[in-house]
Order: structure tokens, then sequence, then C-alpha cells
């Protein structure tokens, strides 16, 4: 079919694949950091002019990168909101990331509602402090000459094969991206305008969602630009998530997520029902404490880095001698204790040695994130592979310990640009499809990643007596967190 492009627009880059339509194969690649000026030390903007994107995409797809290219996907940062005025100019700056300024606003969302059941009935997600709907909440209460003159509301992948088409009058998402919004309900498939309203006091234009393998549209030279989507869907195209496919993603916090064929909702609100790029379901359940507790540990034994935690720890055995560490340092969202701290328990002198403190970091670490796996495993959700990814994946005391504690085979994919291949192979979809060449009901068989395969085994019955102990000790120090 040719070659294709994939591009991801993520909070501080641009980064784009360009593919085989065929095989997948990434033929050539370019990077360029977005335009903004965040002094050492501080924290990521929450306001970011959108042109700062099409800069870096314009200078990563220089020196001819896009020469051949048929068609285009696009993958882009999720939660960010771009106001547009009935002009279609940008109202103010975009509001992107977790936004702690919204924080008031979603309680105040989740009240008028009714309650967090009412939100995750209406559209399988509880708002909270970066959903776009609470920034609207936000920008009502402290900008509301904003909020009055704000007529449009789009993503940052919308928007941005919005300006690659020129700025059409057509403006288009794709299920994925609108399922994280907050105001479209990835059961029924359709908007609620009435939460629009909600939260930001009036009506407006919002995008019209399209199919995962329909075109936006086609640019005045002919190239095809596809859906787009949200770089958490776009990765997991890119990874070739099935049935029985799950990721659990180590950032300093952790998500879980794994395809399903319908949306779940979660009265708790500890499942974000989200689409995923292809037709189905991603449901997705996040952990405040992954790699921040290896950090913390770390700092406390005094280790450089977290190579050196891993070392210590390998010196140790399952179950750390008795010594279980549940990691809530930051609090927690899964199980649902957001004023809580961590606990270290089982202190007998024979555990009291550096390498069983080494051991309980990580095993502590991969119990919440087994926690989370097991929330979505109680809902019918079916793991019989778990991909992990994050630098910390690499690690030898992860890839010993995590395979046992997630009963279930691990694969750690080499790195590579999952959310821009992802979207390429969104673009060789809608391609094969205006070419006739593929079935809209079947993306492209692309070959997956190349990584490293851990079954866990002998160790499995290992795992289940380590993950009893640290739920025993959950259970006397929180019980009931996990009961609704």
């Amino acid at each position: 079919m040719g070659i294709v492009a994939g591009l991801d627009s993520s909070p501080d880059f641009t980064r784009i694949v360009v593919c085989d339509a065929d095989t997948g194969a990434v033929l050539r690649q370019g990077y360029a950091p977005h335009p903004v000026e965040t002094p050492d030390g501080a924290a990521r903007p929450s306001d970011v002019d959108p042109q700062a994107w099409l800069l870096s995409l314009g200078e990563a797809a220089g020196g001819g990168l896009l020469e051949g290219v048929q068609a285009i996907g696009v993958s882009a940062q999720q939660n960010a909101v771009v106001p547009l005025d009935a002009q279609g100019n940008t109202v103010r700056p975009a509001m992107v990331g977790g936004d702690k300024r919204a924080q008031v606003a979603a309680a105040d969302l989740i009240d008028a509602l009714g309650g967090r059941e009412a939100w995750a009935q209406a559209v399988g997600t509880v708002p909270q402090a970066g959903h776009p709907v609470t920034k609207l909440r936000w920008l009502a209460k402290t900008e509301p000459e904003n909020a009055r003159r704000t007529a449009v509301l789009l993503q940052a992948h919308d928007w941005l094969v919005w300006q690659l088409l020129g700025r059409p009058v057509r403006r288009t998402t794709d299920r994925g991206g609108a399922s994280g919004t907050g105001y479209w309900s990835a059961a029924t498939g359709g908007y609620r305008p009435d939460l629009v309203e909600l939260a930001l006091g009036h009506q407006v234009m919002l995008p019209e969602v399209i199919g995962p393998s329909d075109a936006a549209g086609t640019t005045p030279e002919g190239l095809l630009i596809s859906a787009g989507t949200g770089e958490t869907m776009a990765a997991a195209f890119g990874l070739g998530l099935g049935f029985g496919d799950a990721v659990v993603s180590l950032g300093a916090s952790g998500s879980v997520m794994a395809v399903h064929p319908e949306a779940l909702s979660d009265s708790s609100g500890m499942i974000t029902s989200l689409a995923d790029a292809t037709g189905m379901h991603l449901p997705v359940v996040t952990t405040l404490n992954a790699v921040r507790t290896l950090r913390g540990t770390s700092e406390l034994l005094g280790l450089p880095d977290l190579e050196s935690l891993s070392d210590l720890a390998m010196k140790s055995t399952p179950g750390s001698h008795g010594l279980v560490m549940l990691p809530y340092l930051e609090g927690e969202r899964t199980p649902n204790l957001p004023h809580t701290a961590g606990t270290l328990a089982g202190l007998r002198r024979e555990s009291m040695k550096a390498e069983h403190l080494a051991r309980a970091s990580f095993e502590g670490m991969l119990c919440g994130l087994a926690d989370a796996l097991d929330v979505l495993r109680g809902r019918g959700v079916e793991v019989r592979r778990v991909f992990l990814l994050g630098g910390a994946a690499e690690l030898p005391a992860v890839q010993a310990a995590a395979p046992m504690l997630f009963g279930a085979q691990v694969v750690v994919p080499q790195p590579a640009d999952y959310a821009a291949i992802g979207a390429a192979r969104q673009a060789a979809w809608a391609l094969g499809v205006s070419q006739g060449t593929l079935d809209p009901r079947n993306p492209p068989m692309w070959q997956g990643p190349a990584a490293q395969v851990l079954e866990p085994g002998d160790e499995l019955a290992v795992g289940q007596a380590v993950r009893q102990q640290y739920v025993s000790v959950r259970e006397q120090t929180h019980p009931g967190a996990f009961r609704a």
C-alpha cells in the first residue's frame, strides 16, 4: 500500500515515525521538543499555546521526512482542552495535564450530578482534576468571560487534525479521545451535552465522533488524515493489544488497562471506562504509587539509583523474610484511601536488613498493581498476558517478581514510540479502507514488538503466597478497602 506516518504530540515533544503500510516496519523517524519554556525544577505549565504543538510538528517533519507518505495518523496527550470561539480562534491557551487548580471544580461537579455513582453511570468515569469536563467547570468559575466566549471544544489530537486539514468547517474526533472527556459515554457511544452545560454554563459545538477506520479528511495535496486518538489508545494499538492482554505502566504512579468487549460502569470510580482505537473498550485502573515507592526506598537506604536498589533486592528472597510494604506513600486511589500513608509490617530481627526492605519495596509496588489487575479481573476482564511498560520494567528485581505476582505471562517490549506507531497503524487502516484493500472492521496485521517474554512457571505458588501475605496486611490495616 505504500508508506504512512504516525505523529505523537506528547506533553513535551512531537515524535514522528514513517512506516511501511503493510508490515509496520519503521523506515524513518523525526523528533522535536515543544518550544515551551519550563524553568529548571518548575512544574510543567498548565496552560500552553497550541501553536507550540504545530511548531514542533513542523520541526520534527523537517528534512523531507514525510516525502512519499500517503496518510498520517495523529496521537496526542489526553486531557488537553482547546476552547475556540465562534470564528475558530483559541479563546485562551489550551488547558493541559493534571491541572491541580481544578480539584475543587471536580468535587463541585461530582456533587452537582448527585455523586460518584451518577457520573459512573452517565459517562463511565468520575471527574478528577485532569478531566476536560472538570477544566470546563474551573473555566466557568475562574474565567467567566472566556467561558462565555467558548463556542467549540477540541482536544489536542482533534485540534491538530483540524489544522492539518486546513481548518475545515467539519471538526472530528474519535471514540478513544472522546471517552476521556467526561462528557461522552463509551457505553452508549454518545455525547452528554447536558454535562457540558453543567460544567461550562452553556451548550457548545462538539466534534463529530467518527469510526476507528474512518478518515477525518484529505489535505489539498491529497494526503489522507485518519481519525486520530489519545496517547493511551494509540500506544495500545501500537502494541497490538487484543483480548486477554493487559498493560501495566510503571511511572511515578501506575496504571493498568486491558482490552474488553464492553464498557464497564464502576460506581467506586476505580475503573475509568475508556474506548480504544479499534471499536473495543479499554478499562483503566490507576494507582498513585508505583516507581515513587522504589525511589523513596532508594533514598531511605542511601542508594544512588534504582539499579542499585534492584541489585540489593535480588540478595533477598520472595516474601522479603516476612517484611511487607503497603506502598500508599501519596495516599492511594486503588484502593480509595486518599488520606492514608504507607505501612511497613512484619519487622523482626531477622527481617531488619537492607536487602529485605529493598525486596519489600518491589513486592509492595507490584502487589499494589496486582490489586489493580484484580479489580479488572473481578469484573470479568480476562488477563492472560501482561505487557510491562516504563523504564523500571527493565530492572531485574521487577522482572523476577512480576510474573509470579501477576499470575500471568509478562511481556517486556523493547522501548519504542508505541503511540506514534499506533497512530501510523491507524493511518494505514484508513488508507487501506479508502483504497478498498482493508476491511473497516479489521485493522492491518502488523508485526508485534520485539520483547522479552517471562513466564511465572514453577514460581506461581510462591507468588500466590507473597500476594496472600500482602493482602493479609492490607486487610488488617485497611479492612474492607476493596469492598464497595
